[in-house]
């Protein structure tokens, strides 16, 4: 590491927890995760803390005394209070996300509406305070400006991939435009720019070019926490009878099931169980029309809602991990996977090959006669002759040791 680059130490630290207020009481995305990472460590730590949240009403802010309950309950070590008259009043949230903005708002040590964010932050926060947002969410320009106004800070963004730049048309209609311009915002405001993989790094760098200067970057690859496997967790009639595949993440056009649905229909009445664990997302309607379409007795069942102690459960059982996507950011399920010992199978994209080196097998993820014929020699073997064994994963340890050197 370059001493020359580091950012001097940072009298504050403020982390944009909106994405984590939002996704209160969902099942953790992978993103979603990096951003309760950072939450995690940045309370433990000896810098001062300060959380920042976008409600349907305006932004509070949190210290470390109040970020620190609210966390507790964001993760049920402690429950949620009952959500106040504003949140029962706000449209379309669930029970849990109401508590989490009544949390966010009775913790606060300031509030504000959408206007006076600037005033608040400068009102309560040192010089030199570094702005970290970990999640995609609530990099607006009025959020990046007020940051700005604050005397030395600094404005750090991880960026997580930038697929829909690349792969429009698997995306949502509407978004892609407007991820677009979010990533504009970063480039002109970012005073640092992490990065999950050096495949991120450089897809970022040569998209945001086209713009303008790109900011600084910085490679850390994500940290996972081992796998708990919790077999009583399961549902009924899980795990399966028999040898059995897994694949895990939402289902998106980029994922690649088609691929998996093919070479099962192929297979026939022979094949080994396949489950597809994950929300239904977009832009999918042909794939979610088969799942629909499939026998209560079909050898590919869709399980979605499962906790995280059962997914570890239904991986650490599996012949294989199956990961066949067009373009990934990362990749965590294939490294929980491997943590697991559990073998993985993936597409031969830059990422995956970054991230998983020698501890996965590369398949075309348009060849569906050689995804047929390997899954069918894996289905024979025995499964202990499968298991991975001293596969080491990147720890959140150093990823923080680069991390929180340049922020």
């Amino acid at each position: 590491m370059d001493k020359d680059t580091q950012t001097t130490p940072r009298t504050a630290r403020l982390l944009d927890v909106t994405r984590l207020l939002r996704r209160a009481g969902r099942v953790w995305t992978g993103v979603d995760r990096v951003e309760l990472a950072y939450l995690e460590t940045l309370l433990s730590g000896p810098v001062p803390v300060w959380g920042l949240a976008r409600t349907p009403l305006g932004y509070v802010l949190l210290d470390r005394a109040g970020l620190n309950e609210w966390y507790k309950r964001l993760t049920g070590v402690l429950p949620f209070c009952a959500p106040d008259l504003v949140s029962r009043l706000s449209r379309g949230q669930t029970k849990i996300m109401r508590c989490a903005q009544s949390e966010a708002r009775k913790r606060a040590v300031a509030r504000c509406a959408p206007r006076g964010l600037a005033a608040m932050l400068r009102r309560c926060l040192p010089h030199g305070t570094a702005y970290l947002n970990t999640g995609h969410s609530n990099l607006s320009q009025r959020v990046l400006s007020a940051v700005r106004s604050l005397p030395e800070a600094q404005i750090t963004v991880f960026v997580h991939d930038v697929i829909p730049l690349e792969y429009p048309h698997y995306q949502r209609a509407g978004t892609v435009g407007v991820f677009e311009a979010k990533m504009q915002r970063v480039r002109r405001h970012a005073d640092l720019i992490l990065y999950n993989s050096d495949d991120t790094r450089r897809r970022t760098e040569v998209a945001m070019a086209v713009w303008g200067d790109v900011p600084r970057g910085i490679v850390a690859h994500l940290g996972t926490m081992q796998p708990v496997p919790d077999p009583a967790a399961l549902p009924a009639g899980l795990p399966p009878e028999g040898p059995y595949f897994i694949t895990t993440g939402t289902i998106e056009p980029r994922k690649n099931h088609a691929l998996l649905l093919d070479v099962w229909d192929a297979l026939g009445p022979d094949a080994p169980m396949l489950l597809i664990c994950g929300g239904r997302g977009w832009n999918n309607a042909a794939v979610f029309d088969r799942l629909d379409a499939l026998a209560p007795d079909a050898r590919v069942r869709e399980i979605k809602g499962l906790s995280d102690g059962a997914l570890a459960a239904l991986t650490q059982g599996a012949q294989a991990m199956l990961f066949p996507s067009h373009a990934e950011g990362f990749g965590l399920p294939a490294i929980e996977a491997l943590s697991l010992g559990t073998p993985v199978m993936c597409s031969n994209i830059a990422t995956f090959r970054e991230i998983l080196a020698e501890n996965a097998v590369y398949l075309d993820a348009t060849d569906t006669d050689l995804w047929k014929k390997e899954i069918v020699h894996w289905s024979k073997r025995p499964r202990d002759t499968l298991r991975v064994g001293n596969f080491e994963a990147p720890t959140w340890v150093a990823h923080f040791k680069i991390a929180l050197s340049y922020t």
